[in-house]
This record gives C-alpha cells, sequence and structure tokens, in this order.
C-alpha cells in the first residue's frame, strides 16, 4: 500500500506541470519559439519545484521542531522566522523605492536570518535542556514583529498594504529557475544533516537525561538542528513567503499512518511534504476564479479539517 502511495504522488508530481488553465500542446514544448515552451518551462515547471521543495523543507522542519520542542503544535514558524522575513520585507514595500522592488527577496532573508541570530544570542544564554524558553522567546518575538507590521500597515498606502498583505499569503509566483535554486541546494543541506544526526535525533526524542548519559552534547545538536532548520525557513520564506500548515500537519499525517519513531521518518516526512504542497499548488492555480486564490489559504483550507479527522481517528 505504501509503495502504490509513493507511486500514484510520484506520478502526479510528473503530470502537474502539464495541468492548467491553459490546454498544452506536448510536442511544442521543446520547441523554443513556442508559446508552449515558455509556459512549461518558464512557468509551471519551476512553479511545481519551488512548490516540492519548499513543502519539503517546511515538513522536515516542522518534524524536527516538534521533537526537540516536545511539543506536537510547535511549527517551523513558531521561533519567529517568517515574522521577522514578512517584517523585513513589509519594510523594502513601504520604504524603497519602486525601482529597488526586486531586491525585495533579500530583505525577505535578512529578516529571516536576524531573527535567527536573536534566537542564537538568547539559546547562549539558556541551559541545553530550556527549550521551552527559547520557544516563549520565539512567540514574544513573533508579537513583536506583528506590532511593527502594523504601524507599517497604518503608514503604507493602498497599494503597498495590498503587496504587504500578498506577500503574507504566500506565493508560488516565480518565472524561471533562478529563485528555486536557493530553495533546493537548502533542502538538501538540510535533509543531510538530519540524516547525519539522525541517531542523536534518536535519543533526543526518548529524553535529554537519556541523551546525555550516552554523551550526546545536547546544546550543540539543538544548535545544529535550530540553525539549519531556521536557516532553510528562511531562505523559503524569502522567495514563497509564509505558507502555513505543512510544517504542522504533514509530520502529525505521517506518524499517524506510518507509525515508526521520527528517525525513520525523515525521508518520508520530507517527500510528502513536497508533495502536499504541489496538490495545493495544483488546487490553487485550477480553481474557476477571477484570479488565483493564494497558496497559504489552500494549505490551510484543506489541511485543517483533514488534520482534525487524523486527531480524532487516532483517538478511537
Amino acid at each position: 500500500m505504501r509503495y502504490i502511495a509513493f507511486i500514484i504522488s510520484f506520478l502526479i508530481i510528473l503530470i502537474s506541470p502539464f495541468i492548467g488553465e491553459i490546454d498544452l500542446d506536448i510536442k511544442n514544448i521543446f520547441d523554443k519559439e513556442s508559446m508552449e515552451y515558455l509556459l512549461f518551462w518558464d512557468l509551471r515547471v519551476p512553479r511545481v519545484l519551488l512548490a516540492f521543495f519548499s513543502g519539503a523543507i517546511l515538513a522536515i522542519g516542522g518534524l524536527l521542531f516538534q521533537a526537540i520542542f516536545k511539543n506536537s503544535l510547535t511549527t517551523p514558524f513558531t521561533l519567529g522566522v517568517s515574522s521577522g522575513a514578512t517584517l523585513f520585507t513589509a519594510f523594502a514595500i513601504v520604504f524603497l523605492p519602486a525601482t529597488m522592488l526586486s531586491y525585495s527577496h533579500f530583505f525577505s532573508f535578512l529578516g529571516a536570518f536576524s531573527t535567527i541570530l536573536t534566537l542564537f544570542i538568547f539559546l547562549k544564554k539558556l541551559h541545553s535542556t530550556q527549550t521551552n524558553s527559547l520557544l516563549l522567546i520565539g512567540v514574544a518575538l513573533s508579537f513583536f514583529y506583528s506590532a511593527i507590521l502594523m504601524i507599517l500597515y497604518y503608514i503604507s498606502d493602498l497599494q503597498q498594504s495590498y503587496s504587504i498583505i500578498r506577500f503574507t499569503m504566500g506565493s508560488l509566483n516565480i518565472v524561471g529557475f533562478e529563485s528555486i535554486y536557493f530553495v533546493m541546494i537548502s533542502s538538501f543541506i538540510l535533509l543531510f544533516v538530519v540524516l547525519f544526526y539522525k541517531q542523536e535525533l534518536k535519543l533526543l526524542l526518548t529524553s535529554y537525561d537519556n541523551a546525555f548519559l550516552k554523551g550526546i552534547e545536547i546544546k550543540k545538536i539543538n544548535l545544529i538542528f535550530l540553525f539549519f532548520v531556521s536557516l532553510s525557513v528562511g531562505v523559503c520564506v524569502s522567495v514563497t513567503g509564509p505558507i502555513g500548515f505543512v510544517g504542522l500537519v504533514i509530520p502529525h499525517i505521517i506518524k499517524t499512518i506510518l507509525k515508526k519513531s521520527s528517525e525513520k521518518l525523515i525521508i518520508p516526512v520530507f517527500y510528502y511534504g513536497g508533495f502536499f504542497l504541489v496538490i495545493c499548488d495544483l488546487i490553487s492555480r485550477n480553481l474557476p476564479t477571477t484570479s488565483e486564490v493564494p497558496i497559504g489559504v489552500v494549505t490551510s483550507f484543506i489541511g485543517g479539517p483533514f488534520f482534525i479527522y487524523i486527531i480524532l481517528n487516532r483517538k478511537k
């Protein structure tokens, strides 16, 4: 059954670039002079790849954060990384001239990275097992960023407010492969780091005391995981904007279906996180609406009820 699910999901990912509002003549997608070539290779293929690797980063980040903080409600956005990216993007939209708005992705990443540095400054002052304190600091930072964002909303004009709101809803609208490379490389680096330290992750999941007795440097491992997850999420958010619910719902669904310990769920969560966002993107760009529904709205609309169903079914 698991192999069938993998084959079906893989086939859906392969055919998703061919599905859209405009029908493609398949024999023309290799003709560089045709509209189908531009539509397929410059818009749809990059979009599907961006959806897959962004979903993978958010899902594996959620799995790690839930393991580190031992809190099933933790997501990659809990520490305020996405809030920092949103705030700096809003600064760029409001204060930069229109000719420089193409650099908004850089400001978004700068906001995410500065939040990571701030968190690590606080983490140095905490004991290795005080992860809940770091969690509370992240939540406090998110509220602080939100307060500044409200001020920016207040002083911005209508067009600027609209641009900020659209960013907060998430978007996979890109042209070409340039932006994908950063997200793709970040996803592979994150996956490599998690697989490299999967035995340490297994010990951390049992208990910090057990991990300490086995000779694990708890603070060092937590720092490594938090840094690479936050950095990857920062890269992802700088390109797509914050896309909620993936990091929360996918780890729980995969845990419930596969019933394995977390270190054995790394690859499945990575893959199905990407698949979930590809499916959401298919729905987003094929709904019969006058404009495309933001991807963040679709993930929450689909993920919320399905997540509740999984939890209730697990209780039974």
